[in-house]
C-alpha cells in the first residue's frame, strides 16, 4: 500500500476511517519521526516543574547558591532543548500533513482521470472542486494526531508518574480528570460531525449550481433564466449559512470547553495540592511542581479535543472522498453504467471532450483527440489513450477476463446490431435521427463507451484491447472541451505538428477565417472553454483538431450544428474531400451535411427505418422529409425497421491510398 516514487499507491477506499489509515501508513517513517519528536517535545514540557521544586527545595530555601544555579542551569538547557524538539516537530508534522494533501489530490486526479466521460454523468464538477479543495485540507490536518496527539498521551502518563513521587491522591486526581474531560467534550464532537456532514453537502450542491450557473451565463442571459438560478444560489446560499451556524455553534461549545474546562481542572487541583501544603504533607517547591505539571497538562488536554475535533471532520472529509473514489467507470466491465440524468444534446450531464482515436496524423505523429470514457483514461484534449483499466467485456461479450484479440486488419464494416446503423470502410456515412440523444447513443456504442454488442468486422468491440479501440476509432464530440491556452495548442493537442498539417486541418474545417480575425493567428491566446470565441468557431476547431488527428475511424457529432448555413455547406464539402477513402460518420439533420454523405440512416425510435442517399430519402420518405426540412414538424409517423443491406467492396475499396495505411 506504500507509495511508489512516480504514484500516490493504493487507497484503501472501504470506508472513511480505513482511508485515514491509509494515508497515515503511506508514510510509516515521516509519522514515526512526527510522534516521536512530539512525544519528546511533550515530555520534555513537564520537566521544567521537576527542575523547578527541586531549584526551590536544594538551593533557594536552603541558600544553597551552587545547587541553585546548577539546577538554573539544567532548566535553561531544557529550555534550549525544547525549543529545538518544537521546531522540528513543526517541520516534521507540516511535512506529514503536505504528504497527506498531495496524496490525496493526487489519488482524486488519477480516479478522476480513469472515470474520464462517466463523471459529469455521477456527479457535478462543483463537487468534485470542493473535494479538491476543501475536503483534502481536512484529511490532511486529521495527521497532525499522529504528532503531538501521541505525545499528548505520553505526556499524561510521564505527569502522572511524577504526581506519585509527590502524591498519590493528586497523581489519582489527574488520572481520573482528564478522561472526563474527554468525556465531557464527546457529545459537542459527535453534534459537530453530524452538522459538518449536512455542511460539507449543501456545500458541494450550491457549488454545482454556482458552476452551472456560471457555465451557462451567456445562455441563460439569451433566455431570462439567470434570475432563477440567481435565486436557487441565494437560496441555497442561505441554507448553507444557516448550517454554518450550526457548525460554529458547535465549534464554540467545543473550544470554550477546550479552554475552560482545562483552567477550572488547574485551579481545582491547584487547590488541593495548597491545601496538602499548609497541612505540612507536601513542601512548597512541590506545590510549585504540582502546580506546573497542571499547568502543562492543559497542552495535552487541548490537544486531545482538538484531535477529536480534527478526527470528527477528517472522517466526514473522507467519506466524501470515499464515495468519490468508490464511483466506478460502469459499462465497458460487464455492468450496466448507472443512467445518466440527461443524455440530450447541450445538456451540461454530457461529457464533453473528443474521445477515441490516436491514429497516424498529417504530421505523421499519433494524436489523440479526448476524453477516454468509461474504462479510458482521460487526456483532456490530447494525448494517448488510457491503460488504467482493462478491457472487459459487456454482457454476451468475451468477458472481462477473456484474452483480448486484434481488431480487423483489412477495412471493414462497424455495425451496432441495436440500432441496424453500418458504417461502411470508405465512406462517408450520415445518420439522421428525431432526437440528438438518439445519435449520440448509436455513436457511444459504435465507439465503445457503452455496454453493446457493436462489432468491427467479424471482431467484436467489446473484445478488442481498449488502447486499440481508442487509438483506431476517434469520437468528436461538438462540445469537447477547449483548454486555455494558444489556439495553435489547442488544435495541435500534446504534439507538434509541422505548419503544413496545421494550416491543412484549418482550411479543411472552414477556419480559416478564424485564424484571420486574431491578431496572433495560431498563436493567438485561447480563453478557459472558448469563451473569447462563438459557438460555430468553437466548432470549427474541434472538427480541426479532429480532422488533424487522422483516424482510421471518425465518429463526429453533429459537427455544423453552431453555424450558418454557407458555412456549414462548406465544413461538409471539405470534410468529405478530406475524408476521401477514411471510414467516417456524421450525426447530422442538416440537409446540406446529409447531401454529400454516401449512404444515410434515417432512424426513428432507436432503429433504422430507412438507408438511401439524401435526395432518394426525400422522395421516398416524408418523414425523412419533415425532419430535415427546416420549419417542419417532425409530425407522427410509423416506419417499419429497415434491414441494412451487407457492404461489400465499393468504389472506396481497399486499393485507394487512404486504406493503405491501415495494413
Amino acid at each position: 500500500m506504500a507509495a511508489s516514487p512516480t504514484g500516490p499507491g493504493t487507497p484503501d477506499h472501504r470506508g472513511p476511517a480505513r482511508y485515514l489509515w491509509w494515508v497515515t501508513v503511506s508514510q510509516p517513517r515521516r509519522v514515526a519521526l512526527g510522534a516521536l519528536l512530539g512525544s519528546a517535545w511533550m515530555i520534555c514540557l513537564t520537566l521544567p516543574p521537576y527542575v523547578l521544586s527541586h531549584a526551590i527545595d536544594d538551593g533557594l530555601r536552603p541558600g544553597d547558591r551552587s545547587a541553585l544555579l546548577s539546577w538554573s542551569a539544567v532548566l535553561f538547557g531544557i529550555g534550549v532543548v525544547n525549543a529545538w524538539l518544537a521546531i522540528m516537530r513543526h517541520r516534521t508534522m507540516t511535512r506529514v500533513r503536505l504528504d497527506a494533501y498531495f496524496r490525496t489530490v493526487r489519488v482524486v486526479i488519477d480516479h478522476a482521470t480513469r472515470l474520464g466521460a462517466v463523471l459529469p454523468r455521477r456527479l457535478p464538477a462543483g463537487e468534485v472542486v470542493t473535494i479538491g479543495h476543501s475536503d483534502v485540507g481536512v484529511i490532511s490536518q486529521t495527521l497532525t494526531v499522529t504528532g503531538p496527539g501521541v505525545g499528548a498521551v505520553l505526556a499524561y502518563v510521564v505527569v502522572a508518574a511524577l504526581l506519585f513521587s509527590v502524591s498519590a491522591l493528586l497523581a489519582v486526581v489527574v488520572l481520573v480528570g482528564v478522561p472526563l474531560l474527554a468525556l465531557l467534550v464527546g457529545p459537542f464532537l459527535s453534534r459537530l460531525q453530524g452538522a459538518e456532514t449536512d455542511y460539507r453537502e449543501r456545500q458541494g450542491a450550491l457549488a454545482a449550481i454556482l458552476g452551472d450557473l456560471a457555465g451557462g451565463l451567456r445562455v441563460l442571459n439569451g433566455l431570462g433564466g439567470k434570475a432563477v438560478f440567481a435565486a436557487r444560489y441565494r437560496d441555497g446560499s442561505r441554507r448553507l449559512r444557516d448550517e454554518g451556524y450550526r457548525v460554529g455553534s458547535s465549534m464554540s461549545w467545543i473550544q470554550a470547553f477546550g479552554l475552560g474546562l482545562p483552567a477550572l481542572f488547574l485551579a481545582a487541583v491547584t487547590w488541593l495540592a495548597a491545601r496538602m501544603a499548609a497541612q505540612a504533607s507536601i513542601t512548597v517547591g512541590e506545590l510549585v511542581a504540582v502546580y506546573g505539571y497542571v499547568a502543562v497538562l492543559v497542552v495535552p488536554v487541548t490537544f486531545f479535543i482538538e484531535a477529536g475535533y480534527d478526527i470528527g471532520r477528517g472522517l466526514v472529509a473522507a467519506r466524501r472522498v470515499v464515495n468519490f473514489l468508490n464511483l466506478e467507470p460502469k459499462g465497458l466491465n460487464g455492468s450496466p453504467e448507472e443512467p445518466a440524468p440527461s443524455t440530450e444534446r447541450g445538456s451540461p450531464e454530457r461529457g464533453s471532450a473528443e474521445r477515441g482515436s490516436t491514429g497516424r496524423g498529417p504530421a505523421g505523429r499519433g494524436l489523440a483527440e479526448l476524453r477516454v470514457a468509461e474504462g479510458g483514461l482521460a487526456k483532456a484534449s490530447a494525448g494517448a489513450a488510457g491503460r488504467t483499466q482493462p478491457s472487459g467485456a459487456s454482457p454476451g461479450g468475451t468477458g472481462a477476463g477473456a484474452r483480448p484479440v486484434r481488431g480487423p486488419q483489412v477495412p471493414s464494416v462497424l455495425r451496432d446490431p441495436q440500432s441496424g446503423v453500418e458504417v461502411a470502410p470508405g465512406l462517408l456515412t450520415a445518420l439522421a435521427t428525431r432526437h440528438a440523444s438518439g445519435g449520440t447513443d448509436i455513436v457511444d456504442r459504435l465507439g465503445r463507451f457503452t455496454p453493446s454488442s457493436a462489432t468491427w468486422g467479424s471482431v467484436r468491440l467489446d473484445a478488442m484491447e481498449l488502447d486499440e479501440v481508442r487509438s483506431r476509432i476517434l469520437v468528436a464530440d461538438n462540445e469537447a472541451d477547449l483548454f486555455a491556452g494558444t489556439l495553435r495548442a489547442a488544435i495541435s493537442g500534446r504534439w507538434s505538428p509541422q505548419e503544413d498539417a496545421l494550416a491543412r486541418a484549418v482550411e479543411d474545417a472552414a477556419a480559416r477565417d478564424i485564424l484571420l480575425g486574431l491578431p496572433d493567428g495560431l498563436d493567438a491566446l485561447l480563453e478557459a472553454h472558448g469563451r473569447n470565441l462563438s459557438g460555430g468557431q468553437r466548432q470549427r476547431i474541434r472538427l480541426a483538431r479532429a480532422l488533424l488527428a487522422d483516424p482510421e475511424v471518425l465518429l463526429a457529432v453533429d459537427p455544423t450544428s453552431a453555424v450558418d448555413a454557407h458555412t456549414a455547406a462548406n465544413m461538409a464539402a471539405r470534410l468529405r474531400a478530406a475524408r476521401r477513402g477514411r471510414t467516417t460518420l456524421v450525426t447530422s439533420t442538416s440537409p446540406l451535411v446529409l447531401d454529400q454523405a454516401d449512404a444515410v440512416y434515417y432512424v426513428v425510435d432507436g432503429r433504422v427505418t430507412a438507408v438511401g442517399r439524401h435526395r432518394d430519402l426525400l422522395t421516398e420518405r416524408p418523414g425523412y422529409r419533415r425532419l430535415v426540412s427546416p420549419g417542419d414538424e417532425d409530425g407522427d409517423e410509423t416506419e417499419k425497421p429497415h434491414a441494412p443491406p451487407r457492404h461489400e467492396p465499393s468504389r472506396h475499396s481497399a486499393a485507394e491510398p487512404g486504406h493503405e495505411a491501415l495494413r
